[in-house]
């Protein structure tokens, strides 16, 4: 279980805009008829190329969507709360889900999911239409986002929760962890423990903007002990068990002195100890190994690894109540931001402290 502190906004902070944007937004910021704007999003009537290209391009500067909801209901909210995650193959992302149904299942709200495939411009795709059913609330992973996402997020109306990360500036509220901290803190376990020659293993980092922090807290805590990581090894995509075992092979061979891999989850980790095992390696003793993420999947493994629980399911409880909070009324100010400590698992990968 991993410890939380609720962190108040500082007042030089702006409260987001509430007001939902309009017809009439787009039509001033384009210069054009609220009726052509209209056509235009509605994607209907005899507009010009140079008109539907200038009212577009507003439409995506103001962060505008189009409200589906017909008629006299077109102010109104639905009891949906838009949940948007980078991946449901990943063990991370069922058990945050887990944590908002827990919370949602006593309140009017249900939880939709979309899906980014930890892509810029997805992510804008799935918020567009997301957005559009004017739903109560958007939950959605990570800090960092693309001009136009950041934009629909702002104009929403809506409150939103950042969730995963708390290392950056959120849009309105944020419920997470310090991937950085993390970083540092497992790089610190792993010198105390007594190893020195260090490898990496993790998913590519320019999409994968959490698992690039932890790398840059582990590398900056190692620099200050005098040590830099000896190889590293990035993947994208397959399965994760069989990267962990070809990755960890393929490293431990061109690099025979390594005394410690480091992993970016927990999957791949698991895969690199399969391979140790397998082949006959010692382990801990002669080779350590530690992922992150906490994942209870894997407790049945011949050797329980060394990981850092991120409190999954705690970041969902505590981001859907924040969004149920502020939909009832029981929450009356935004800006919340709740940071969850990461807990060390040392299992029985990790030397004990000398």
């Amino acid at each position: 279980m991993t410890d939380k502190k609720i962190i108040p906004m500082s007042d030089d902070i702006a409260t987001p805009a509430r007001r939902p944007l309009t017809l009439r937004d787009v039509s001033e910021a384009s210069g054009v008829s609220e009726m052509t704007v209209s056509r235009v999003l509605r994607n209907r009537g005899d507009v010009s190329v140079a008109t539907r290209e200038k009212v577009l391009k507003a439409a995506k500067t103001l962060g505008y969507v189009p409200n589906k909801i017909a008629g006299a209901l077109a102010s109104s909210r639905v009891n949906l709360v838009a949940v948007i995650i980078p991946s449901m193959s990943n063990m991370v992302f069922p058990e945050v889900m887990t944590g908002i149904s827990e919370v949602l299942d006593d309140t009017p709200l249900q939880p939709v999911v979309g899906v980014t495939n930890y892509l810029p411009e997805k992510e804008e795709e799935v918020l567009f239409e997301m957005l559009s059913w004017r739903p109560s609330g958007v939950i959605i992973a990570g800090l960092e986002h693309s001009d136009a996402s950041r934009a629909m997020l702002q104009a929403a109306g809506v409150p939103v929760v950042e969730i995963m990360d708390v290392d950056g500036e959120p849009i309105d509220a944020v419920v997470g962890i310090s991937h950085r901290r993390a970083g540092r803190e497992m790089a610190r376990a792993i010198v105390k423990s007594g190893y020195q020659n260090i490898g990496f293993l993790g998913t590519k980092m320019p999409l994968d903007h959490r698992a690039r922090k932890r790398f840059e807290g582990f590398t900056e805590a190692l620099a200050k002990e005098g040590i830099e990581v000896m190889d590293q090894e990035f993947y994208s995509g397959g399965s994760a068990l069989a990267k962990g075992r070809e990755m960890t092979e393929a490293m431990l061979k061109r690099s025979e002195d390594l005394d410690f891999l480091y992993y970016s989850n927990d999957m791949i980790g698991a895969g690199g100890l399969l391979y140790c095992l397998d082949a006959g390696i010692n382990v801990p003793s002669d080779l350590g190994l530690a992922g992150f993420n906490g994942v209870e999947l894997l407790d049945g493994l011949p050797r329980k690894l060394a990981t850092m629980d991120s409190g999954r399911k705690e970041i969902g409880r505590e981001a859907a109540r924040i969004i149920a909070g502020r939909t009832d009324g029981s929450i009356t100010e935004s800006g919340q931001r709740i940071e969850l400590t990461p807990k060390l698992e040392p299992g029985e990968t990790l030397r004990r402290y000398r």
